[in-house]
């Protein structure tokens, strides 16, 4: 069956809205969900894309807006909760994505892809992030049949323009002068590109090779925390000195950053960082980091993480 309609579920996000336009570009029919279609109106000039707004917790409403369509993507996550009881992450990780399933069985919506996250798992996770992550997967997974088709993608960081991973530590290394002490700082990556991650998803709707299945996504190389941060440092041309903390002082950190307003760094956020975010399989996504960053971080030359840092940046 091929899906000529889509609703994607949380598609003014930095994921969502490169979707969005690769499906702009298709014979597809897109609906992108929000809870503040005027701040998000760019959108609106996408071929083929209507912007509705809606509040996706509300059972009836969300039955409303997926209502004839052939396929629903739903992106929602957060990294940190307002609350402190994980509250917050079971709403937007469980409740919401059965909500979803729900609204999908009663529709007769054939097909559903979903944002999960590498590790995530409701017995192992190390966090309440991956932990919830993990049951809202199982939930859908669970329930997927012949009525309704799941599929699942757990990248590990995603990095792009607008990203708020390499731009977060940008925006914090332009205000910390000399020094960066840094938590965590041996967790290892492997970032994995959002054009890549949003070529799967598109790839995925209509290729029944990956109906039932769940996709770890990871870039083609892994780096430490640290390589990152210094990295991003040498792309801003900022001279700083990136200290790594040892884990009591990253913990430390965590319970501190904690109370602070929008959570910078938080105890959750340090739990997670106890598993690294790299891929087990040898299959990974094509786009390196170092093809793309220099580009939005502002540094015209390629910088590569796993040289000495010594050398030359090598030309583009």
């Amino acid at each position: 069956m091929k899906h000529k309609s889509v609703c994607i579920i949380g598609g003014t996000g930095f994921v969502g809205r490169h979707i969005a336009y690769r499906l702009s570009k298709t014979d597809k029919k897109v609906r992108v969900l929000t809870r503040n279609a005027e701040k998000n109106k760019d959108l609106r000039i996408l071929p083929g894309v209507e912007l509705i707004e809606t509040d996706v917790f509300d059972t009836r409403q969300l039955e409303a807006t997926i209502r004839d369509t052939d396929a629903v993507i739903n992106l929602v996550g957060i990294l940190n909760e307002k609350q402190h009881n994980g509250e917050g992450f079971h709403r937007a990780h469980v409740e919401l994505p059965k909500k979803i399933l729900g609204a999908c069985l009663s529709q007769g919506v054939p097909r559903l892809l979903h944002m999960s996250a590498l590790h995530a798992d409701v017995n192992t996770g190390t966090s309440l992030y991956l932990r919830t992550k993990g049951e809202g997967e199982n939930a859908l997974h669970t329930f997927s049949t012949e009525r309704l088709v799941v599929t699942s993608f757990r990248p590990s960081v995603i990095f792009g323009p607008g990203d708020s991973f390499l731009n977060r530590f940008a925006g914090l290394l332009k205000t910390l002068p000399l020094a960066f002490p840094l938590a965590c700082p041996n967790s290892r990556f492997a970032p994995v590109f959002v054009g890549d991650v949003a070529d799967r998803f598109v790839q995925a709707l209509d290729d029944k090779s990956t109906y039932g299945q769940r996709y770890d996504l990871c870039g083609p190389e892994e780096y430490t925390l640290k390589e990152l941060v210094e990295y991003t440092a040498h792309l801003l041309e900022l001279n700083r000195r990136v200290i790594g903390l040892p884990d009591w002082m990253s913990k430390a950190q965590a319970n501190v950053l904690e109370w602070f307003p929008g959570k910078p760094f938080s105890i959750d956020n340090y739990k997670s960082l106890q598993i690294d975010s790299i891929c087990k399989h040898n299959q990974h996504e094509p786009t390196s980091l170092e093809m793309v960053a220099p580009t939005y971080l502002g540094q015209k030359n390629r910088y590569y993480i796993n040289d000495d840092y010594r050398k030359t940046a090598r030309r583009s």
